[in-house]
């Protein structure tokens, strides 16, 4: 913040609110002349002229003129089509993807790249970025709040370093909310739709002064969930949802702005459930999968079709977060250059509880992760004015991020059957109240210069290079300590003493028991610690081949910084410690190199952009296992190498005033290049050596002609299908309206689709965790006149049954678990603007 307190006592403006004007229309797109700077909001162009203003480049400019793959969601279609957040966002960006079994365990990838597939680590960071005016957010966990006083979301493909504060490998998200303005202007919208869902919007915007404006932002949902837990009697994954935003406008000058923004955002609803989807067939004895287990305990789930949407959890559930923080936006225009400046503070707390057993058995009946992270950035940068030969930004960011995590684990009484083998399996006494505590704690600091330049060699043809050094500083701490207390067993475990209560069991059954418990909720310590510089860069050539016509060809070397493991370590060889040669992870080196045509046609009327991508990634960072047959858990390591190549297109066509359509599609190919030391998947899952060798279940390699090698805890996976990936996706839709005689409105219809291929939900590919792919259609009709809508609509028109994620129950019992998404809603929405 000192930074900026020292360029304010030297004069300078907020890059997001220079000089402000009138609202825009919410059915035209804002545009900017060449060379305005990021936070100008010019007059809006015509309807259907296609100029559409980004500042994905750091200065205002048409995005068919941006050479980067890039898609724009404005906030008029955000409010028209109900996509509130970033799930919703993904059905209308085929490559984005976005991957959450509660907001911490949330992963957003674009081009199947991003985050490693599975539980989260705080120690490592995001390959995509996300951007709130210009603050970095450091963990997607904070990303998952509603989008409050949208203007619009840029969601950028490819790496992203160069230009932005934090590197970032796989694309970014540029969420851009509207400004304060000085002349007065309201908001206000309501839906209300079944499942007693109410979903109210608000904002005000105005003058205080002949040089101050505020604008004050709110949105509330309520909606009752669409899982029935017949235990509790209560439905699931409910909704309430509450984020407030402030921004205040100042002019100090007309070269020297001020923007102070604020916001507060809370969820506290009763998800996220996972229950009952399949069983399949692992190399467990036959005794000690799922059903067998399951009669044994005399259980049966409250239903086998998980569309039914019942479950039977026994463990308390909610997944309540705080969001907030605010930033001081700077901007002092120089005349030749805008210096800017961001600085910003922000946090996250994060209050969970969980059923990771995911049924109604005392299995796991305490499973949760508090977490409270707290980040300051600052980002000062300078920009060139207007179109010159020679156009250039550079600058430098510091972030620091802090994360303190409490974690606790309890087994039940059917731990013991589930979990173990041998005798100790029919003694619930062995795991009944073994308990797990963990403290976890990282500190993240890294520095950053960044530059990049357009030269236009003609007035056709540019190069733009680009180049950044960074530094990233790491260290964490991570500490479990196990213990129990029942009429059989008391004992505490810490790193310290574990060996030492081995050799004090009397027996080698004693001893085999208690290496059973230690191994199940293994106790450790250990202070990791990473640090390293990276440099990294990027060129684009860029062709003007006709006016509406661009070409672009881009390399670009990238990394996503290293990371330390916080989620516990394998045990050594010997099993008398942790590993800690695996408590650090490299970091990926990224060569991405991707061509584009950005087109227009009729008048600007035809919009076709395309895109071409072929990514190499080495050091993948992702989830492995080692040779030890008694890890019972993954941990995060370099995998070896992956590749994401594609094409993506963007079209839409407005040939009236009376209709317009769009599609965009995306075909991804991301595997696993070189990946030896995998999870297995579950039906290659706890067999020997030798069961493994000629596995049961071949169906499980699904989608390669590869064919993997096994080891009793690890498989080969390389040429497997990278998870959370459609090969196809495709977004589409239109809206037709017709004038209302003399009242001066009109009526529309309007149809949103969005289509995606079959894809695994499980780090190494699985027969039983494939999700078929599914189609979702939404529909809207409604009237309009001046500042007044009124529409019905209709989300998953036709029921579409189609789960969002599968995932596999701990102990490789076989049992498969699902989280549906949304049955069919509808419901009608009133929004007023004066």
């Amino acid at each position: 913040m000192s930074l900026t307190l020292a360029l304010l006592l030297a004069g300078q403006t907020a890059a997001a609110a220079a000089a402000p004007v009138a609202a825009q229309d919410d059915a035209a797109p804002a545009t900017a002349p060449a060379g305005a700077s990021e936070g100008a909001r010019p007059a809006a162009a015509a309807p259907g002229s296609g100029d559409i203003l980004v500042t994905a480049r750091r200065r205002a400019e048409s995005v068919q003129r941006v050479p980067i793959a890039m898609s724009v969601v404005g906030g008029a279609e955000i409010d028209r089509t109900g996509a509130f957040n970033v799930n919703r966002l993904q059905q209308q960006q085929p490559s984005l993807q976005f991957f959450s079994s509660n907001p911490r365990n949330s992963a957003i990838n674009i081009r199947g790249l991003g985050a490693p597939f599975g539980l989260t680590n705080d120690g490592i960071e995001q390959g995509v970025g996300f951007y709130v005016d210009g603050v970095y957010i450091g963990r997607i966990g904070a990303s998952t709040f509603d989008f409050v006083d949208v203007d619009r979301v840029e969601v950028l493909r490819g790496p992203q370093g160069t230009l932005y504060g934090k590197n970032t490998t796989a694309g970014a998200l540029n969420v851009t909310t509207r400004p304060p303005s000085f002349t007065p202007e309201g908001r206000a919208e309501i839906s209300v739709g079944n499942y007693d869902f109410v979903q109210g919007k608000a904002s005000i915007s105005g003058p205080l002064s002949d040089t101050v404006a505020l604008r004050l932002s709110s949105s509330a949902t309520t909606r009752k969930g669409t899982i029935y837990d017949v235990t509790s009697q209560q439905d699931l994954h409910r909704q309430r949802n509450l984020g407030l935003r402030g921004q205040l406008l100042w002019n100090a000058t007309d070269s020297l702005h001020f923007t102070l923004s604020g916001d507060f955002n809370v969820q506290n609803p009763e998800c996220c459930v996972q229950y009952y989807a399949r069983v399949g067939t692992t190399q467990r004895p036959i005794a000690r999968q799922y059903d067998a287990l399951a009669a044994a305990l005399n259980y049966a789930p409250p239903s086998r079709d998980p569309f039914d949407r019942r479950t039977d959890l026994d463990a308390a559930i909610n997944s309540r977060q705080e969001v907030g923080g605010a930033s001081l936006v700077a901007d002092w225009d120089l005349g030749p250059a805008t210096l800017t400046s961001v600085s910003a503070w922000r946090y996250w707390d994060w209050q969970p509880q969980n059923d990771r057993d995911f049924t109604g058995l005392p299995i796991t009946t305490v499973s949760q992760n508090p977490s409270q992270q707290k980040q300051v950035s600052q980002e000062l940068r300078l920009a060139s004015n207007g179109t010159n030969r020679l156009d250039y930004t550079v600058g430098a960011f510091l972030f620091h991020q802090t994360i303190d995590t409490q974690g606790s684990q309890v087994q039940g009484p059917a731990a013991s059957r589930f979990l173990l083998s041998g005798t100790d399996a029919n003694n619930p006494n062995v795991l009944n109240g073994l308990t797990s505590t963990n403290t976890i704690t990282f500190d993240n600091t890294s520095f950053a210069v960044f530059g990049k330049l357009n030269w236009a060699l003609t007035d056709a043809l540019h190069i733009q290079p680009g180049l950044r050094v960074n530094y990233d500083r790491k260290s964490g701490f991570y500490e479990s300590v196990v213990s129990i207390a029942n009429s059989q067993y008391n004992f505490t475990a810490t790193a310290d003493n574990v060996a030492a209560l081995l050799a004090a069991q009397p027996t080698t059954a004693a001893r085999t028991t208690f290496q059973n418990q230690i191994n199940t909720l293994a106790p450790q310590r250990y202070s990791p610690r990473f640090s390293a510089w990276n440099t990294s860069g990027d060129v684009t050539v860029s062709y003007d081949f006709a006016p509406e016509i661009h070409g672009y060809a881009t390399y670009a070397r990238s990394f996503k910084s290293g990371g330390i493991n916080l989620s516990g370590l394998p045990l050594n060889s010997t099993s008398t410690g942790v590993d800690l040669s695996t408590q650090t992870v490299k970091p990926e080196k990224v060569n991405n190199y991707e061509i584009g045509l950005k087109t227009q046609f009729l008048d600007r009327r035809l919009t076709l952009n395309l895109a071409g991508f072929w990514t190499d990634v080495s050091d993948y960072q992702a989830t492995v296992n080692n040779n030890a047959i008694n890890v019972i858990r993954g941990y995060l390591a370099n995998a070896g190498k992956v590749r994401s190549r594609g094409v993506e297109f963007d079209t839409s066509f407005r040939p009236s005033k009376r209709l317009n359509l769009y599609v965009s599609g995306a075909f991804t190919d991301a595997t696993y290049v070189d990946f030896k030391n995998a999870p297995c998947p579950p039906e290659l899952s706890g067999g020997s050596a030798a069961s493994l060798t000629n596995p049961a279940s071949p169906a499980g390699q699904a989608g390669s002609s590869t064919q993997p090698s096994y080891s009793p805890a690890q498989c080969d996976i390389s040429g497997q299908r990278l998870p959370g990936i459609s090969k196809w996706s495709f977004s589409y839709g239109g809206e037709y309206n017709l004038p209302v005689d003399g009242s001066g409105g009109e009526v529309y219809v309007g149809y949103d689709g969005n289509y995606r291929s079959r894809f695994s939900s499980n780090p190494s590919p699985s027969a039983y965790t494939w999700i078929e792919g599914y189609s979702i259609s939404n529909v809207r009709a409604g009237y309009r006149k001046d500042d007044f809508n009124v529409f019905g609509w209709v989300r998953n028109v036709f029921d579409q049954n189609y789960f969002e994620l599968l995932s596999t129950q701990s102990g490789n019992t076989g049992l498969v678990v699902g989280q549906p998404g949304d049955p069919r809603t509808y419901g009608a929405t009133v929004s007023k603007r004066f």
